[in-house]
């Protein structure tokens, strides 16, 4: 694609639309992260000495300066961005570390385990819509039964039904921890259910959307096989929808983590943000939301460039 393509202006554009509005978000989101640190009630400095420690309210006066806790809210407000563009999160009330450190020691199970359940959910996802899309009969009863089950049944009861079976039951998998890849496979499996029904339902209709236009009637009559034409042409027609709620349901793993690495007992973020909202740790809290927020933020660009890859069309606007 040369300078003077007429597209490169405007994909220009829309790059610096995307940043701006990513930039929006992640100040929209420390700004509520800051007014919730504002409006909590409770002496953030009593919270940072912990239950029962006795304190002189000079020595709490001395810890509110030292935090910068005694000046004005426009100011702390102010101060706050700073560090945050400087990549500084602020230090955990309790564990008396940067928040920065504590989230990224914890970073890789979690992302271990939403990988891991977002390829899973993918792959049985494309297996499913294939096997029934345009098709009737008790597969497709099946199907839609199990895909319904999976959508409505909580996280945590999926996993304590795994578990029992799996763990204490067979005695397959391990009960809790991360010692190995076999720890991961009954926590992805319990992630990855409910984002599986929802793809197949979506994908699935998609298909048979695409299986009725024109393209795939005249690739039929071409004489191409019902297979080809399905995993030819129809499969990348219907990703569009797909790849819109994929990149929804990848921000809320995190959410999700959370409650799957509580019931298996697995580190990662989940049992840190646990920590934090027990102990009222309210900068390692915003470390957390403002995590979900970037998160959120980089899968809606991605989706957007995958976009431009599944239809051309879009990359001439």
């Amino acid at each position: 694609m040369s300078a003077s393509d007429p597209t490169v202006p405007a994909l220009l554009r829309g790059t610096a639309r995307r940043l701006a509005g990513a930039l929006a978000v992640l100040l929209g989101a420390a700004t509520v992260a800051f007014a919730a640190l504002q409006l909590i009630p409770g002496d953030p400095v009593t919270v940072m000495l912990g239950p029962g420690t006795a304190a002189t309210p000079e020595v709490k006066a001395q810890i509110r300066a030292q935090y910068g806790l005694d000046q004005p809210v426009l100011v702390q407000y102010l101060h706050y961005l700073g560090r945050l563009a400087t990549g500084d999160l602020g230090e955990s009330y309790q564990l008396q570390r940067p928040v920065a450190d504590l989230i990224g020691d914890q970073l890789l199970p979690t992302v271990q385990l939403a990988l891991a359940a977002l390829a899973l959910a993918l792959v049985l996802a494309v297996l499913a819509a294939v096997a029934t899309a345009g098709r009737r009969g008790p597969a497709r009863t099946a199907g839609s039964l199990a895909e319904l089950l999976a959508v409505s049944s909580p996280s945590y009861w999926i996993g304590i039904l795994l578990l029992t079976a799996f763990s204490f039951q067979l005695r397959i998998f391990p009960v809790a921890g991360d010692q190995d890849l076999s720890a991961l496979v009954l926590p992805a499996v319990t992630l990855a259910l409910p984002l599986t029904g929802v793809l197949a339902q979506v994908l699935r209709e998609g298909l048979e959307t695409a299986l009725g236009q024109p393209f795939a009637l005249t690739a039929r009559s071409r004489g191409l096989a019902p297979a080809a034409v399905l995993l030819r042409h129809a499969l990348r027609h219907a990703a569009a929808s797909a790849v819109t709620l994929t990149g929804w349901l990848t921000g809320s793993l995190l959410g999700g983590a959370v409650l799957v690495e509580s019931v298996f007992g697995r580190p990662g973020i989940g049992a840190l943000s646990l920590q934090g909202t027990t102990n009222k740790d309210m900068p390692l809290v915003v470390g957390l939301v403002l995590l979900s927020a970037l998160v959120f933020v980089a899968i809606s660009t991605l989706v957007d460039l995958l976009y431009l890859a599944i239809d051309p069309r879009l990359r001439s606007r």
